[in-house]
């Protein structure tokens, strides 16, 4: 089973990555449309580095970085940085709505997730598109991926082994900047940051093999 935990919380209310949730293992967290950020939400209407979730001995405070569109905290528009309470809403750009729990345990009913493993599926590496979240062996990836990382490894996982090009990579993660180009760097960059989460539960195996001049693959090889 799943273990609850008592560190703070934030659960994505409404917009393209709704039901993701992450639990605040960091004194801090950044939230915003950038792949460099922590929690990633896709919208256009929120800015790269839209607001900081810190923690300052045993308070949270929630900061909007100057951000384009403005963040609201329960409705009201927040300058600066202010106190963050058990189910305060803190809304991006009127696009993004994001709500935050002390711990799981004050979770509502109604995001409570089921803590059932998902079945295997015969291979080590398993994901369950409904929830995003990430399995190995039979354990769950903690604090989940960002969503860039999770399309990624979806995208890879869909292929069954064959190579995913850099354009498809693209398509997949970043389908609203696809027309303006995204670098090799920031492709590279988020290859290596889903290869280090995942030897998090797994040092001894590379799942993302680079293959020299075409793309990425997933080696996932069956359960024993």
């Amino acid at each position: 089973m799943t273990q609850v935990s008592d560190k703070p919380v934030l659960i994505i209310r409404t917009g393209e990555a709704a039901g993701q949730r992450w639990v605040m293992h960091d004194e801090e967290v950044l939230v915003g449309r950038g792949a460099e950020c922590d929690v990633v939400v896709p919208e256009r209407q929120v800015s790269r580095m839209h607001v900081r979730v810190r923690r300052a001995g045993d308070r949270f405070f929630v900061e909007d970085l100057e951000s384009k569109n403005g963040t609201l905290l329960n409705g009201e528009p927040l300058k600066g940085e202010a106190p963050l309470r058990d189910g305060d809403e803190i809304e991006l750009a009127r696009a993004v709505s994001i709500a935050f729990f002390g711990s799981e345990v004050t979770l509502p009913l109604e995001f409570v997730q089921s803590s059932t493993i998902v079945s295997s599926t015969g291979y080590r590496l398993s994901l369950d598109p409904a929830s995003r979240r990430v399995f190995v062996d039979g354990r769950e990836l903690d604090p989940p991926l960002s969503l860039p990382q999770y399309r990624l490894l979806e995208l890879l996982e869909e292929k069954e082994g064959a190579v995913s090009t850099r354009d498809e990579v693209v398509m997949r993660v970043w389908p609203e900047s696809a027309g303006e180009g995204v670098s090799e760097q920031a492709i590279d960059a988020l290859v290596r940051r889903l290869r280090d989460r995942l030897t998090e539960l797994e040092p001894d195996h590379q799942f993302v093999v680079t293959v020299r001049g075409h793309g990425f693959r997933l080696d996932n090889p069956p359960t024993d």
